[in-house]
């Protein structure tokens, strides 16, 4: 009972409600170990804390010794999936599909043991199937099943178009649990109506229905969207091991629980102790930096935490100039008459994510200095010479070299 309940910590949803029990049942009747899928389309080159939410639970059966199957969309993902919003998912190319995967799978090596995963492409069985096949697989399913599905209602009702290739592309995934006889699906919440059209369809070949198993979806560092790659929110997973301290210290105070729940491999018992710290007034950082090390220790190591905590602490917290990072910035590569220019100008080409009336507004309020001095006025000639120092805000040191 102790495996079972470590197996559904965290887990959103089970379908059915005691279906993980009955499969390892079945699994122990039949003296086997229970088929576990995981499907991606490779629609981008990079894994993040989100997507190892899940990759971390299955790591547990992994550990366990139950079969982990990792099915690569390559077929499905040159459909286009259907993106939970208005509009449907671009579909890729062969060679993205191509050159995605294999980065994807270099990152699952971070979580999952893949010499002990079965990695598979649907594109092996999807692109053999013949049109009469494929009639016949559609024909399992009705139209209005496929409308129970959230977002397809909902596009249906306001009368928003929906592409016939995303109502095939469920049916399709449902099709991969036939082929793998997947006896669990995993995926996070979003993936729900697509798990549940697998189990129908293992139903309609005659099949025991696969179980299915949601997690939560992390939500992003804007703190309001799950992470998406898309919406720019992420902590990746091949992030150097500064960024992702330096992203982790940036997120809200009330997503602390959540990253702590989902992102940490602290035991049930450390993680309820560090909240109850947070609950009786410890400052919400020190949460965020435990967090943080714990985050780049799973991916990277110890040292690098510790090296990446050290790191914050100089270039955010102390006021020291010495201890400060300068970002370095060829002297050549700054566009300026005979090596001058205006503030305004030089901080909107080494800050270009910001708008120059931004830059403005930093200036007149004192946040920017060269060479440890304050400039209030915006349209200062600066003479540029190599070594100077631009500090833009708190996070942003440049020198000319």
């Amino acid at each position: 009972m102790d495996t079972i309940n470590k197996l559904k910590e965290n887990v959103a949803i089970i379908l059915p409600e005691k279906g993980l029990e009955e499969k390892l049942q079945e699994v122990s009747k039949e003296n086997r170990k229970l088929i576990i899928k995981l499907g991606f389309d490779p629609t981008a080159p990079d894994l993040h804390l989100g997507h190892a939410v899940v990759l971390k639970k299955l790591r547990e059966f992994q550990d366990l010794g139950h079969h982990i199957i990792i099915l690569v969309g390559s077929f499905t993902a040159k459909i286009g999936d259907p993106t939970g919003k208005n509009k449907s998912r671009k579909p890729l190319s062969t060679k993205e599909v191509q050159y995605n995967s294999e980065t994807y799978l270099q990152q699952l090596a971070k979580i999952i043991e893949l010499s002990k995963a079965e990695i598979v492409y649907n594109s092996e069985w999807l692109e053999t199937r013949s049109f009469s096949d494929v009639i016949q697989l559609l024909s399992k399913v009705t139209v209005a099943q496929l409308m129970h599905r959230n977002d397809f209602n909902k596009r249906f009702t306001e009368n928003t178009p929906i592409a016939m290739h995303e109502l095939v592309y469920p049916i399709l995934q449902g099709y991969d649990s036939v082929k793998i006889k997947a006896d669990i699906e995993m995926g996070g919440t979003d993936q729900l109506f697509n798990c549940t059209m697998g189990r129908q369809i293992q139903q309609s070949f005659n099949m025991s229905p696969q179980i299915i198993m949601c997690m939560p979806l992390l939500r992003g560092l804007d703190g309001k969207e799950k992470m998406s790659k898309s919406l720019n929110n992420t902590i990746g997973l091949t992030d150097e091991p500064t960024d992702i301290f330096g992203k982790t210290m940036s997120i809200s105070d009330d997503l602390i629980p959540e990253f702590l729940k989902l992102t940490t491999d602290f035991s049930v018992l450390e993680k309820q102790a560090i909240l109850k710290r947070l609950s009786t007034g410890e400052n919400p950082m020190e949460i965020k930096k435990i967090i943080a090390k714990n985050i780049i220790k799973q991916y990277y190591n110890e040292q690098a935490a510790k090296d990446a905590e050290l790191f914050f602490i100089n270039q955010f917290q102390s006021k020291k100039a010495e201890n400060k990072a300068y970002h370095p910035v060829s002297l050549k590569s700054i566009q300026a008459k005979e090596n001058i220019i205006t503030l305004t100008n030089l901080c909107s080409f080494l800050k270009n994510d910001l708008t120059k009336s931004a830059i403005k507004r930093l200036i007149i309020s004192g946040a920017i200095q060269v060479n440890s001095q304050k400039i209030t006025d915006p349209q200062t000639n600066i003479s540029l010479i190599k070594e100077m120092k631009i500090k833009i805000g708190k996070r942003s040191f440049y020198e000319l070299k």
